[in-house]
C-alpha cells in the first residue's frame, strides 16, 4: 500500500504549520520556485533539495525527510498476528479504512470509524455472525463517519463513543474509560490537532501476546502525519504524548496509508 504522503506532502504541511512562505522554503532548499513547487506537488524533483536546511527550516528532521524522499516505506505487517482484527478499505479517488475487532468467545466486535461504505463492514459482520457492541469514532471528518448512519441502523444497540467535546446526546469519551470487549480492554486519548475533537484508541490484552494497536485516524501516518496548519504544535505534542509513548512494538493502524508501529515512527516520521 502506497503512503498516504510522500516528502514533498510532509514539507507543503510543515509548511503550513509554520506559517512559511513557498519562496523562503525553496530558499532554504537551494531550488528555485518551479522546482519546489514540483518536489512538493509529486516528492521529487530535477535537483535534490537541500534537506537539512530545509527541515531546520521548517522544524522536520532533514536526515528522515531525506529517507522519506529516497523511498522509505514501512515493513508489511500481517493482521494474522491479531487474529480477530481487519482493515475495511472504501472510496475511489480517496481511500480511507475502518478497523473491526472482536472478541471469538462472544461474538461482540468493535468498529473503529466507518470508512464511505458499511456494506464491507455489514458483509464481514455477517460472514462472522459478529454483533457490533461499540462504534468508536477518532475524530468526524466526513470521509470517517460517512456511513455510520447505516452502520448504525443495522447495529442499532450499539454504542456510540466520541470525542469528549461532542453533545451529551452520544457516549462521550472520559479519560478513564476501560472498555472491554470479552477479553480485549479499549481506552482512549484525546489527541487533538488535524481535527478539534480527534481521539486514538488503544486496544490491549490480545490473544497469544499480541502487542497493542493504536487507532489513530489522522492524527499519524506511516511517515508523515494528519494537517493541522493551524494547530501544529498541538497536533505534534499530543502525538508525542499520547501516541508514540505508547510500547515501540504498537500496531498503529491510521485512517488512510499504510500500517507501522510506534517504533517505526520514532526511528522514520520527520516531524518527530
Amino acid at each position: 500500500m502506497m503512503l498516504e504522503d510522500h516528502a514533498g506532502d510532509v514539507v507543503r504541511k510543515a509548511r503550513a504549520m509554520k506559517n512559511i512562505a513557498a519562496l523562503a522554503a525553496a530558499q532554504a532548499a537551494g531550488l528555485d520556485v518551479e522546482d519546489f513547487a514540483a518536489f512538493e506537488r509529486d516528492g521529487r524533483c530535477r535537483r535534490s533539495p537541500n534537506f537539512g536546511a530545509l527541515a531546520a527550516l521548517l522544524g522536520l528532521n532533514g536526515a528522515k525527510l531525506e529517507r522519506l524522499a529516497q523511498g522509505w516505506h514501512p515493513r508489511e505487517h500481517d493482521l494474522g498476528r491479531w487474529q480477530y482484527l481487519r482493515r475495511i478499505t472504501t472510496g475511489q479517488t480517496m481511500k480511507v479504512h475502518a478497523y473491526l475487532i472482536w472478541d471469538a468467545t462472544t461474538g461482540e466486535a468493535a468498529l473503529f470509524d466507518t470508512g464511505f461504505d458499511a456494506q464491507p463492514i455489514l458483509q464481514l459482520t455477517s460472514e462472522n455472525k459478529l454483533l457490533i457492541r461499540h462504534v468508536f469514532i477518532t475524530h468526524g471528518h466526513s470521509d470517517h463517519v460517512a456511513s455510520l448512519e447505516a452502520v448504525l441502523a443495522g447495529f442499532p444497540k450499539a454504542h456510540l463513543h466520541t470525542s469528549n467535546i461532542h453533545s451529551p446526546a452520544r457516549h462521550r469519551n472520559r479519560p478513564n474509560d476501560l472498555i472491554r470487549l470479552g477479553r480485549l480492554l479499549i481506552s482512549n486519548r484525546e489527541t487533538p490537532g488535524h481535527a478539534d475533537d480527534g481521539v486514538t484508541y488503544i486496544v490491549e490484552n490480545w490473544p497469544d501476546s499480541a502487542p497493542p494497536v493504536a487507532f489513530v485516524g489522522d492524527a499519524l501516518f506511516a511517515g508523515s502525519m494528519g494537517g493541522a496548519p493551524n494547530s501544529g504544535d498541538l497536533a505534534r505534542a499530543k502525538v508525542r504524548e499520547h501516541i508514540l509513548s505508547l510500547p515501540p512494538e504498537t500496531l498503529i493502524c491510521p485512517g488512510h496509508g499504510p500500517l507501522t508501529t510506534v517504533a517505526e515512527e520514532k526511528t522514520n516520521n520527520p516531524f518527530f
